[in-house]
């Protein structure tokens, strides 16, 4: 069973890697393209990642870059100009392009954000990672220990994919890639169904994330495959309706 298992998912793999899966243009792909090294760009892909739960994730990513594009409400992007900010005037800014949906909650946790990396941090993300030594097992331990410093942040799903995506659309380094586990997310948890890793009862439990995150961890270990690999090709499989055999 294993081994038919990986055969699948190494497949799956493989077939993404090939553009079988579709995929071209990912949800992150919409950013302004700053330098990879910058503090600005750690926090592009920071700040929305806590907006990003039941929701389009090309729809969120399509309003963050239109309101950073928009001059009037780029300022958002900066904590250091978020903690100066009335919750009205950043209430304005962030749902003036639906990068918020919820006008009160939403406005109160990226405020909430802002005001740990502009206390703790300088308003620098990759400070964040350096006190942690770039490890992320570290990164891992202390923001779930914080975790009314980084609300939604630190969720089981927003924080591997947070992670995943920071390794994909920075330079910056982190040790302990292993430790990223699959952020299961409803196209996941779909295929994870679908290749017989949880059974339709096991969907309806509320700790199916959970759930299927130690599955793949426990099926991968001690293979080559990482559980953040399955992600992508998982993710696209799924939003294709699997019209591709494996």
């Amino acid at each position: 069973m294993k081994e038919e298992l990986l055969i699948k998912v190494s497949k799956l793999i493989d077939l993404h890697k090939q553009g079988k899966l579709g995929g071209d243009k990912m949800p992150e792909d919409s950013n302004p393209g700053f330098d990879k090294n910058s503090r600005e760009n750690l926090i592009y892909f920071t700040l929305p990642m806590a907006l990003n739960y039941q929701r389009n994730s090309y729809n969120l990513w399509e309003s963050a870059l239109l309101t950073w594009e928009d001059k009037e409400c780029r300022d958002i992007f900066a904590p250091e100009e978020v903690v100066n900010m009335s919750i009205k005037e950043l209430q304005q800014k962030l749902t003036k392009y639906k990068l918020a949906l919820q006008q009160n909650k939403q406005p109160l946790i990226w405020q909430k954000l802002c005001q740990t990396f502009y206390s703790n941090y300088k308003s620098d993300v990759r400070i964040l990672f350096n006190e942690c030594n770039n490890d992320i097992i570290k990164i891992k331990e202390h923001i779930l220990k914080n975790k009314k410093d980084f609300p939604y942040l630190s969720g089981t799903k927003i924080l591997n994919y947070w992670l995943y995506v920071i390794t994909q659309y920075s330079n910056t380094k982190l040790k302990n890639s292993h430790a990223i586990t699959v952020a299961p997310d409803t196209h996941v948890i779909q295929a994870s169904l679908k290749l017989g890793v949880i059974n339709k009862d096991e969907m309806l439990k509320s700790n199916i994330r959970e759930v299927v995150a130690q599955r793949w961890a426990d099926i991968l270990k001690d293979t080559d495959i990482q559980p953040i690999d399955i992600h992508t090709p998982f993710w696209l499989w799924s939003r294709n309706g699997f019209t591709v055999e494996v």
